[in-house]
């Protein structure tokens, strides 16, 4: 279903409650961006409705250097200078071989 890579999960924080819309929309808009970066297969937000100010992104990479090369994207350094979000964890996680 899955091909292997380099894959995070990671858990967002709104900061501002009152920005809500404005943190979906800006999360829309770079998960869209970061399909278009060399090595990104998968870059996905969700809404947590049962806790609003939660979000969970899903990313995949070929590699660590592409989710590296991912922060240096200038749509991600204008999302981060955004200061809506703040990651509470993440998980660096591949697929598991199929037999």
């Amino acid at each position: 279903m899955f091909k292997s890579g380099y894959y995070i999960t990671a858990e967002l924080r709104l900061k501002h409650p009152g920005k809500l819309d404005e943190a979906k929309a800006a999360l829309a808009l770079l998960c869209q961006q970061s399909l278009t970066e060399p090595g990104c297969s998968l870059f996905t937000a969700h809404h947590d409705a049962g806790q609003p100010n939660r979000f969970v992104l899903w990313e995949r990479f070929d590699d660590e250097a592409a989710f590296k090369s991912h922060f240096d994207a200038p749509h991600t350094q204008h999302y981060i200078a955004q200061d809506l979000t703040e990651v509470v964890q993440y998980f660096q996680t591949d697929t598991l071989p199929s037999h």
